[in-house]
């Protein structure tokens, strides 16, 4: 049976059962030590019931991460968009850090599990693309064409770099946090002005590709041979 009760007014829907009992488990043990059977029965699901709702661990852990995600989007105050650009991405990743602070010893143990783990970091960091192509999207930073992939990648980056600092800092206000991320943002801000200037470097052979694309497709040899 699960530990937590939840009043009739609020009870939590099964989805939401079995990532509070994935947290609350990470939070006593190692990753690797929580068999479905535990979350199951924390969750108060027969392992049916789980099976229909999540397919995987990892698939349970993308269901927190939604959790916070929109913890996050809901918060983003309604005059942000008018702050520049820097101010408004240290904004998002405080909110997303503060969102987090409730899970600090579960994300711990999430965290030793996948230090080294070349094919859980890559599910990770695919989570985190859907994440942040959405967060970014909220303060009005562009994520579409090859500079915004640059920007999702940047994001995803200085969020992982700053992550060891937040979960081992037991100051309630974040001041290492806020100062990491305040330099991870100034080395982020380096490398995007310089993919920017390649970006512009690359546009013109981009454009005599595209041009030369066009000229081998066959309706535009047809038309030429026509005429």
């Amino acid at each position: 049976m699960a530990r937590k009760a939840s009043s009739p007014e609020q009870v939590a829907s099964p989805r939401d059962r079995v990532v509070d009992a994935l947290m609350t488990l990470a939070a006593e043990r190692e990753w690797a030590d929580i068999p479905l059977e535990a979350i199951a029965e924390e969750a108060g699901l027969g392992l049916a019931d789980l099976r229909d709702l999540f397919p995987s661990k990892g698939a349970m852990l993308g269901g927190f991460v939604r959790r916070i995600d929109r913890v996050t989007l809901e918060g983003t105050p309604a005059d942000l968009i008018d702050q520049p650009a820097r101010d408004r991405v240290l904004d998002l990743m405080l909110r997303r850090f503060d969102a987090l602070r409730p899970y600090r010893h579960a994300l711990r143990s999430i965290h030793r599990a996948f230090q080294g783990d070349v094919p859980g970091m890559l599910a990770l960091n695919q989570q985190a693309l859907n994440s942040w192509r959405y967060l970014l999207a909220s303060v009005g930073i562009e994520t579409e064409g090859p500079m915004g992939l640059v920007k999702l990648q940047g994001a995803i980056l200085v969020f992982a770099r700053v992550m060891p600092v937040f979960l081992d800092e037991n100051d309630e206000t974040l001041p290492k946090t806020m100062a990491a991320l305040d330099r991870e943002l100034s080395r982020g801000e380096w490398v995007l002005r310089r993919a920017e200037g390649l970006d512009r470097l690359m546009a013109p052979l981009r454009g005599f590709c595209r041009a030369a694309k066009d000229l081998r497709r066959p309706g535009r040899n047809s038309e030429r041979d026509a005429a």
